[in-house]
């Protein structure tokens, strides 16, 4: 399937990853980043994957996937993350396209962090 990733996840990311080298190095800021797009990649190939819930007290097609399902997918025990903090937060489109719409810490509250446009039907 086709991803799109809106400009909102964009920015997560990019906090993500600065936070991440700021505070534990370059080798764990280049794990986190392949962690995130292989979980993006996974979600791409199958959005129902094992770890993937449907979140209709969020939003009637929400969903989300913690990055801790993907971790083993990520190369060798050494270079994994071992306890990833966050998750997609995800819709497939009635065009059969995964929009991801934030990259989330697993502590935020997901109903002040929901893209507007995730309150209605996708298109």
């Amino acid at each position: 399937m086709e991803v799109i990733i809106a400009p909102k996840a964009r920015g997560d990311i990019a906090s993500i990853l600065a936070w991440t080298g700021e505070n534990f190095g370059p080798q764990t800021l280049k794990r986190y980043a392949k962690l995130i797009a292989t979980a993006i990649e996974q979600i791409a190939e199958n959005p129902d994957r094992t770890g993937s819930s449907r979140r209709p007290e969020i939003a009637e097609h929400c969903r989300t996937y913690h990055l801790y399902f993907s971790r083993k997918s990520t190369g060798r025990a050494g270079d994994r993350l071992r306890q990833p903090r966050h998750f997609l937060l995800y819709r497939v489109t009635e065009s059969n396209i995964v929009e991801i719409g934030r990259v989330l810490h697993d502590s935020m509250d997901l109903q002040a962090n929901l893209p507007e446009e995730y309150r209605s039907s996708p298109e």
